[in-house]
């Protein structure tokens, strides 16, 4: 069983028939159903925003869906901030949140999925869809 690292484009991709990345991030998470998916705290925050204009229904039904796919939530902690932030201090362009998730990736000696391909010039870990 491997561990894959979540972005919020491979979810926001997941949850949107309409985006560019829908048929990829559905494909991809196929593949991961005996793998440990984790999603970072502030990555659960950012797809949930959409739902939570939308209403509770939409909020529950994003909610539902993570736990079928058994999502798990990693917290952000001092080790993490630390080793987003040397991350970003190398690359200017980085934004903290993706700095996070790839940062997830190194702490967790895990692969890290992205709709992003910059971000594999960053991470040897990086995986794009």
């Amino acid at each position: 069983m491997a561990r894959l690292v979540l972005d919020s484009s491979v979810l926001i991709a997941y949850f949107n028939a309409v985006d560019a990345h829908h048929a990829s991030a559905i494909a991809r998470l196929r593949r991961a159903s005996g793998d440990e998916c984790v999603v970072i705290a502030s990555v659960l925050a950012e797809i949930l925003v959409h739902p939570y204009r939308v209403g509770p229904e939409a909020v529950s039904e994003v909610e539902a869906a993570l736990a079928a796919l058994r999502m798990v939530v990693l917290p952000i902690d001092a080790g993490l901030a630390r080793r987003a932030a040397e991350l970003r201090a190398s690359n200017t362009r980085l934004r903290l949140g993706d700095a996070l998730v790839i940062a997830a990736g190194d702490a967790l000696d895990a692969e890290v999925v992205t709709a992003d391909a910059s971000w594999s010039r960053i991470s040897r870990r990086v995986r794009v869809l």
